[in-house]
Parts: C-alpha cells; sequence; structure tokens
C-alpha cells in the first residue's frame, strides 16, 4: 500500500512538478528559494496525499500547498509583498513589438509602475488577479482552487479592478 502511494506519488510530481516549480519561481522570483519553497511544497504533498480523492484536482491541490507556503514564508520574512512579473498586466499588450528604444524605455517604466500598483492590493484581490492574468487560469479553477464560490472570484476581480483603475489611471 505504502509503495503504491510512492508510485502515484512519483507520477504526480512527474506530471505537475515543473509547474508547481514554475509557479513558485514566479511569485518568488529567487530560484534558490523558490527551489527550497518546492521541497517544502513536496514534503507537505506527500505527507498529505493519501487523503485526497480525486485525482483531477491534483495539479490546483499542488498548487494552493505552494501558495500557502510562499504566503507562510513571507510572513515569517515579514515581507508582506510577493514581486510580479510584469507579463501580468493586460496593458502590457498595449505596447507596440516595435518600438524605438526610447519607447521601450519608457514602456517598461510604465510596467514596473503598474507592478508597484498591483502589489499595493490585499491579497484577496491580488491572488486572483495573478492567477487569471498570469496562470492563465478560468474564474472557474480559481474558484476551485480557492474553494470560493464563482461569484465571490468574480467579485474579487472587479473590486481589484476598480481599485487599480484610479491608479493607472495616474500612469497615463
Amino acid at each position: 500500500m505504502v509503495r503504491m502511494n510512492a508510485l502515484a506519488f512519483e507520477k504526480l510530481v512527474n506530471e505537475h512538478g515543473e509547474a508547481t516549480f514554475k509557479y513558485i519561481l514566479s511569485l518568488t522570483r529567487q530560484k534558490e528559494l523558490a527551489e527550497d519553497l518546492f521541497q517544502e511544497v513536496l514534503l507537505s504533498a506527500y505527507l498529505a496525499y493519501p487523503s485526497i480523492k480525486e485525482q483531477s484536482k491534483y495539479k490546483s491541490w499542488l498548487f494552493m500547498i505552494a501558495l500557502n507556503k510562499c504566503r507562510d514564508f513571507w510572513r515569517k520574512e515579514k515581507k508582506s509583498k510577493h514581486f510580479w512579473r510584469e507579463e501580468v498586466f493586460a496593458y502590457s499588450v498595449l505596447f507596440e513589438p516595435h518600438s524605438i528604444p526610447e519607447e521601450e524605455v519608457l514602456d517598461k517604466y510604465s510596467r514596473e509602475q503598474m507592478a508597484e500598483k498591483v502589489r499595493t492590493l490585499p491579497d484577496i484581490y491580488r491572488d486572483p488577479i495573478f492567477l487569471y492574468y498570469y496562470q492563465d487560469l478560468s474564474l472557474l479553477e480559481i474558484a476551485e482552487k480557492s474553494n470560493l464560490p464563482m461569484s465571490t472570484v468574480k467579485t474579487r476581480m472587479r473590486r481589484a479592478k476598480e481599485r487599480l483603475r484610479p491608479k493607472m489611471q495616474s500612469l497615463a
């Protein structure tokens, strides 16, 4: 029985391990830290593996463990803000792909300012924005992953955008 669980868990890691590591790396933006947290995620997942019943939700389950491990780390380190990659923001699609160097500098500066504005959002608004725009999860997937009703996820997305709108207008 234990051997069966070990083999099944190994299969789970082979299927979803790389995506989970990339998710942690996107949150921390520090390779060594991401590697450490990934090991903690695997240990926690292995210990809790026998209790999970629905195989179809393994990836979401691993991502939730990863997010919780990152939050625990930030709490311990008194780092309430985590780093965002510039690609998170839908606004980046507005920039021309073949711009001149001066425009590229200004565009990068604007994206960095947007990232700073998004970092000011409370976790309940920041996380759905990240999952939707960066991880390309649907609202339904976010709801399942967060154990929240779909209406709550939609409301949080709307409120996040409402909070960001005046902040983003100052960038224009």
